[in-house]
């Protein structure tokens, strides 16, 4: 995998529910859990229209190098557009230890500092 083709910037966020000093818990927050270089990709015209017929709500794919961490309870943030992660991520078909890539969907919430 060539690294000119990561030129996108993404945050990798997490929920986080921390305890209070009674031991209540605490509303749940996102926090960053790692800062990472991919290719995020919108779906195409075509591509978009065959997402609607099978209901499904997919508006990108972020391509990565491969890594394990990373799952459908964490969300993405890329360009201050909060997508949320669809499914397990897809091996590449060489070795299935170059890239992984996942579906992203929900692009319309917008993403600020708190």
């Amino acid at each position: 995998m060539r690294a000119s083709e990561l030129r996108h910037r993404v945050t990798i966020q997490e929920k986080y529910v921390g305890r209070d000093e009674n031991n209540y818990p605490l509303p749940e927050v996102w926090i960053d859990y790692v800062k990472l270089w991919a290719k995020v990709t919108p779906l195409s015209a075509k591509d978009l229209l065959a997402a609607q017929a099978g209901q499904a709500k997919t508006v990108a794919r972020m391509k990565i190098r491969y890594r394990e961490d990373i799952d459908t309870t964490m969300r993405v943030i890329h360009k201050n557009r909060i997508y949320a992660i669809d499914g397990p991520p897809l091996d590449d078909p060489n070795s299935s230890y170059e890239y992984v890539t996942f579906l992203l969907s929900n692009g319309i919430e917008k993403h600020t500092d708190e």
